[in-house]
C-alpha cells in the first residue's frame, strides 16, 4: 500500500497531492473537487507575482497549501514538492511567460517535463499524473508538434524512476479553457462560417467536471500507476459539427461552407486575427486538428460508470460559469457640463432634437405621445433604433430610455439594453450611459463602425452642451 503522509491536525493520515498549474482552469476545479480528501499543495508561479488571480486557491482553505514554484529551477521544484505523495502535471508552454522567449514551445516543455521528473524523484513522490492530449492510431514520427510534445513529456516526465498516470484527453469542455474559448470565438464573431479540411477530423470532447472526476480518482487510486487512461466524452463529433452545436447553443445561424484549399497557415492566421489570440497558441492548435483523436480503449470510465456529459451540456455549463466569454454587451459612458437651469430629462430629450438639427435632416427622429423615439436614416424605411421611456415615475435626476426594437438593434436579450440621462449629485454635469447593450451587428465589424459612430455623436454633443452651459453662465453675469 501507498506510504501516506500524516496530516498533524488530523486523526487519519490523508494523501497529500501536489497539483501544478493550479491556477488553471483544471487545476483549480481539481483543487476543489479533492480538498476535503486529501491535503493539497498548490504550486503555481504566479501566487507572488499575481496575489489577486481569481483562480488562485484559498491558502486559508482546509487541507490546501500555496507554494510558489517556478518549474524552470530542478531545485525550487523539488522543494515544492517535499513531502507530496502523488504529484499532478498539468502544465504547458504554449503560452510564452516571459516577455521574451526564443525556443520553440516543444523544447520548453520537454525541459519543464524532465525538470519535475528529477525533482519529483529527489523529493521521493511516488506517482505523478499528468494530462496529456488523445493519441492517433499513427506512426509517432507522422504526428504534429503538438501532440508528439505531449507524447514527450508523457514519457520524460517517467524518465526518472516516478510511475506515471497518463490522462489523455481530447478537447476539456470548460471554463476558461483556451481551446474551447477560441471555438466560441470562432462560432461568435463570424457570421459565416469557412471550414478547412481539418474541420471534418473527429474527435471526442469531454467536460471539464468528468476530467476532474477521472483525474481525482488516478490521484487516490494507486492502481492506475504506469497506466494510460483515454478519455472522452459520449460524442464523436467532427470540428464542424462542434462549431454547429455550438452556434445552437449561442443562438446563431452559422452557414458553414468547405473550403478544402485553405492551408494550415491561413487557417492560423484567421483564427489569430478573428479570435484575438496569440499565434503562439493557435499554431500547435492547428497543426494538432488533422487528426482524428478518439478514444479506443475507455477502461477507467468504464470502471467508473462515468460514461460522460454530452458536448452540448457541458458547453452551457462552461458558458454560465465563463468569465472569459460573455455576452457581447456595450456599455459607454459619457460626461458632460449642464447648462444652467436644466436636468436629465432635458438632456436626454434634447439628444434626439440636436441630432436632427446637427446632421442636418439625414438622421430622422420620430417621437410618439408616450415619449417613445424611433431613430432612422433618411431613405431607410425602418428604424435603426427604437427607444422608449422608461414611464412616468421619472425623478428630476435620471432620465431613462429602454432599447426595444430596430435594424441596430439585437431581437432578443437577456439583459435591459438602456440610454440613459442623469445629472451628478451637485448638479452641475450629466452622464450619459449606453447600458447592457447587443449590437445585431457581428462584433468585430460593430466594434469598427457603429461603435465608432455612436463615440463621435456623443463627443459632438458634449461640445454643444458645452457651449450650452457656457452661453447660459455668461447670460447670468450678464443679467447679474
Amino acid at each position: 500500500t501507498m506510504n501516506v503522509r500524516r496530516d498533524e491536525h488530523d486523526r487519519h493520515p490523508r494523501l497529500r497531492v501536489a497539483i501544478t498549474g493550479a491556477t488553471g482552469f483544471v487545476g483549480n476545479a481539481l483543487v476543489a473537487r479533492i480538498q476535503d480528501d486529501c491535503q493539497i499543495v498548490a504550486l503555481s508561479r504566479r501566487f507572488e507575482s499575481d496575489p489577486e488571480n481569481p483562480h488562485t486557491p484559498d491558502a486559508s482553505a482546509p487541507g490546501v497549501t500555496k507554494r510558489r514554484c517556478d518549474l524552470f529551477s530542478v531545485q525550487q521544484t523539488r522543494d515544492a514538492l517535499e513531502g507530496a505523495d502523488v504529484a499532478v502535471y498539468l502544465v504547458h508552454s504554449m503560452s510564452p511567460n516571459s516577455r521574451l522567449t526564443q525556443g520553440r514551445f516543444e523544447d520548453l516543455d520537454l525541459l519543464l517535463a524532465d525538470n519535475f521528473g528529477r525533482a519529483a524523484s529527489a523529493a521521493g513522490v511516488q506517482r505523478i499524473v499528468y494530462l496529456g492530449g488523445l493519441m492517433p492510431k499513427e506512426d509517432p514520427s507522422e504526428l504534429s508538434a503538438h501532440l508528439a510534445s505531449r507524447f514527450e513529456v508523457e514519457k520524460a516526465l517517467g524518465a526518472h524512476g516516478v510511475p506515471v498516470t497518463a490522462v489523455r484527453a481530447g478537447l476539456v469542455v470548460g471554463a476558461e479553457g483556451s481551446s474551447l474559448n477560441i471555438l466560441v470565438r470562432l462560432v461568435e464573431r463570424l457570421p459565416l462560417m469557412v471550414c478547412p479540411s481539418w474541420t471534418s477530423s473527429r474527435t471526442q470532447p469531454i467536460a471539464l467536471s468528468d476530467v476532474v472526476e477521472i483525474l481525482a480518482r488516478c490521484c487516490t487510486d494507486e492502481r492506475t500507476a504506469g497506466r494510460i487512461c483515454e478519455v472522452g466524452g459520449p460524442d464523436v463529433l467532427t470540428y464542424r459539427e462542434m462549431m454547429q452545436a455550438t452556434a445552437r447553443v449561442l443562438g446563431r445561424h452559422r452557414p458553414m461552407i468547405p473550403v478544402p484549399l485553405v492551408t494550415p497557415a491561413l487557417s492560423e492566421l484567421w483564427v489569430s486575427i478573428v479570435t484575438a489570440t496569440s499565434r503562439s497558441l493557435v499554431r500547435p492548435l492547428i497543426g494538432s486538428l488533422r487528426h482524428p483523436m478518439v478514444v479506443s480503449d475507455p477502461w477507467i470510465q468504464n470502471e467508473m460508470e462515468l460514461p460522460g456529459q454530452s458536448f452540448e451540456d457541458a458547453l452551457r455549463a462552461s458558458l454560465r460559469r465563463s468569465s472569459v466569454w460573455k455576452r457581447p454587451v456595450v456599455r459607454s459612458v459619457q460626461r458632460f457640463l449642464l447648462p444652467s437651469g436644466r436636468d436629465a430629462t432635458w438632456v436626454g430629450q434634447e439628444y434626439s432634437r440636436w441630432m436632427q438639427r446637427a446632421f442636418l435632416g439625414l438622421i430622422r427622429v420620430e417621437r410618439d405621445e408616450f415619449g417613445g423615439v424611433r431613430l432612422g436614416i433618411k431613405g431607410i424605411r425602418s428604424p435603426m433604433l427604437v427607444l422608449e421611456e422608461e414611464g412616468a415615475d421619472l425623478d428630476q435626476g435620471r432620465y431613462v430610455l429602454h432599447v426595444t426594437g430596430g435594424l441596430l438593434a439585437k431581437a432578443e436579450t437577456s439583459g435591459s439594453p438602456r440610454l440613459e440621462f442623469r445629472t451628478t449629485p451637485d448638479g452641475r454635469e450629466a452622464i450619459a450611459a449606453l447600458q447592457d447593450f447587443e449590437p445585431r451587428l457581428p462584433w468585430w465589424i460593430y466594434s469598427w463602425t457603429q461603435a465608432k459612430i455612436h463615440s463621435a455623436v456623443m463627443s459632438a454633443y458634449r461640445r454643444f452642451l458645452s457651449r450650452a452651459a457656457n452661453d447660459s453662465s455668461n447670460e447670468k453675469k450678464i443679467s447679474s
